[in-house]
């Protein structure tokens, strides 16, 4: 239901059979493997036409293996667990279309003069937060204060927002306030740009923050504290149509309506959501414990496409999974990527032969259940005008990892495995996220697909890591990670520019170029806000470029099975009926 960019688990959780895959293979697979798999195809909205009762208790269980953080404020929070609990009471200040286009019906509603480089937001006067208080030009304001200001993580400070006008300055202390942000008066607020990008009317472009903070609730917590204080983490002050009521930090969160919500009064007495690991997530749905599930691993979905006294719903999702390669570290002072251009990882011929050597498509074929198909680009399918079709990606193909490593010079020794070009052992440690014991055949799998072409590769620990550990690690740019398998949750906007240019933090493989600084550039530029050709056309070669350089190697496409109780009224996974969602979900008899 989320449509920021933030991390995710990897989604795959593969049965243990995995173990059985047919060698890695040994010839040459077609790139349309793939297709053979069975497509899901899942009605978008469960439409119960029973009568709804007033009340009741909407039980929600969200698989995941690890705790959530708990992090409720969407400036600092990094994961997709913590949005997917606070989406109930945290609500964006702009309502969207069908087509993630911002429209009138908000929190606030947005206008853009492309003349005069501004946005003018007006907040809807009758919005309050969830203590009485009114929404005001400040908690619009004080949002991207948290963003920017260098004593909080910054997690959330990239390019994209440097566009406003005096965020450099404040970001290095050199302004008290941001200049470009203008409080016409309590409930209007003109932002102003360097330049304007044609994705600024998209919601999810990054180009415009999309929530508020409650300033007068926050104003007296240092921002070095604000994220592990109490009113972020136990008692967040929200204008959704929940709000928080109790709080068991990485277990589970209970929410009642919000006397003061602006909108539709919610049906529903309350709303609770807790985690499920994904090993009980099958007996979970069998005894109908949760009315609906968030997350439910591919491997539940396989055992139990029609669970009774349920209805599947879904859509094709906004992310792909990913294998990045650690090519440098972050420069957390200067607030940009460094490339290191010794490092173990930074020859693309070893990048490409790891990524042709897997056999992603059999393990979509045996275990994806039509959910997930192989990605070819970085570009997800569902973005459809944008999406580079020429591209084929990495389907296995072991002659020509075996080629492309002898050419670049990493011959075989006499235990089989390869060294750098330089005669030195060559040992590959890679980082993946635990999901159950089959998440872990599964990356055996591929460090056997490795091994016939005579790479050394081996688990970080000697073992999969934890959710939280995992990007602790990798964002850290620890020393015993090489190759990292993540995931991310898109936002709507497919501008690629927030996770990968030279300043985000979220271009955790660290690499660098001017090519790609200049096709970014490009693709949200003033030229690209009036010849909507010409940025298609950007969007389609930085896509071959980065398949070709192979830092981040696309791995594979998702489809979002939900399954859901059938005594739920008014679920759906329409993106125009997203705003108001949880106000207008029932139960009937």
């Amino acid at each position: 239901m989320n449509t920021k960019k933030v991390f995710t688990g990897a989604a795959a959780v593969l049965s243990l059979s995995a173990l059985a895959l047919a060698g890695c293979g040994n010839s040459k697979s077609s790139s349309s493997d793939s297709a053979k798999t069975e497509k899901a195809s899942l009605p978008i909205a469960y439409n119960n036409k029973k009568a709804a009762v007033k009340g009741g208790t909407l039980k929600i269980g969200m698989v995941s293996d690890s705790a959530f953080k708990g992090i409720f404020a969407p400036e600092l929070s990094q994961d997709n667990y913590d949005a997917e609990v606070y989406q109930f009471a945290i609500q964006p200040l702009f309502n969207c279309d069908n087509n993630y286009k911002f429209v009138k019906g908000g929190a606030a509603d947005i206008s853009f003069n492309n003349s005069a480089k501004t946005a003018t937001i007006k907040i809807n006067p009758k919005v309050k937060w969830s203590n009485g208080k009114p929404l005001t030009s400040k908690d619009v304001e004080f949002a991207y204060e948290i963003i920017a200001n260098p004593k909080c993580s910054g997690v959330r400070y990239t390019d994209s927002l440097k566009n406003i006008k005096g965020m450099e300055e404040y970001h290095k202390g050199k302004a008290d306030t941001i200049s470009g942000i203008e409080m016409k008066d309590e409930h209007t607020v003109v932002l102003h740009f360097k330049q304007m990008t044609p994705g600024m009317q998209t919601s999810g472009s990054g180009y415009i923050w999309e929530e508020a903070e409650p300033y007068e609730y926050l104003k007296d917590v240092p921002f070095d504290k604000i994220e592990s204080c109490d009113q972020v983490r136990k008692n967040p002050v929200t204008f959704g149509p929940f709000k928080f009521s109790k709080v068991v930090q990485g277990e589970s969160a209970e929410f009642v309506p919000n006397p003061y919500y602006w909108g539709k009064k919610p049906s529903l007495d309350k709303i609770t959501i807790q985690t499920v690991s994904s090993a009980s997530a099958g007996a979970a749905l069998k005894s109908k414990k949760y009315d609906i599930m968030f997350d439910e691993p591919t491997s539940v979905y396989g055992d139990n496409k029609k669970p009774k006294g349920y209805t599947m719903i879904g859509k094709p999702e906004l992310s792909y999974s990913y294998m990045g390669f650690k090519v440098g570290k972050f420069d957390s002072k200067k607030g940009v990527n460094v490339e290191n251009k010794n490092a173990k990882m930074n020859n693309k011929s070893l990048r490409q032969a790891m990524a042709y050597a897997m056999n992603v498509d059999q393990v979509n074929q045996k275990f994806g259940y039509g959910l997930k198909t192989r990605a070819t680009s970085l570009i997800p399918a569902v973005f459809k005008e944008y999406k580079n079709t020429s591209l084929k990606g990495y389907p296995q193909d072991v002659k020509k990892a075996n080629k492309l490593l002898d050419k670049a010079g990493y011959k075989k020794g006499k235990d089989g495995y390869r060294k750098t070009p330089d005669g030195k052992k060559l040992t590959i440690n890679i980082a993946a996220m635990s999901g159950s014991a089959n998440q872990e055949a599964v990356m055996k799998n591929y460090i056997q697909c490795w091994k016939k072409v005579g790479l050394r590769c081996k688990l970080t620990n000697g073992r999969l890591l934890d959710f939280n550990n995992f990007y602790d690690k990798v964002q850290a740019d620890s020393k015993d990670i090489d190759v990292f398998f993540g995931a991310w949750s898109l936002s709507s906007e497919p501008s690629p520019a927030d996770l990968y240019s030279e300043a985000a933090p979220f271009n955790m493989t660290r690499f660098v170029s001017k090519k790609n600084n200049q096709y970014l550039k490009n693709i949200d530029s003033q030229k690209a806000v009036t010849n909507h050709k010409w940025r298609v056309k950007q969007f389609k070669e930085w896509q071959a470029w980065m398949n070709e350089q192979a830092y981040v190697v696309p791995m594979q496409d998702y489809y979002d099975a939900m399954p859901v109780k059938n005594h739920v009224k008014g679920m759906t996974e329409e993106t125009s009926k997203a705003y108001t969602l949880w106000e207008n979900v029932s139960l009937t008899k």
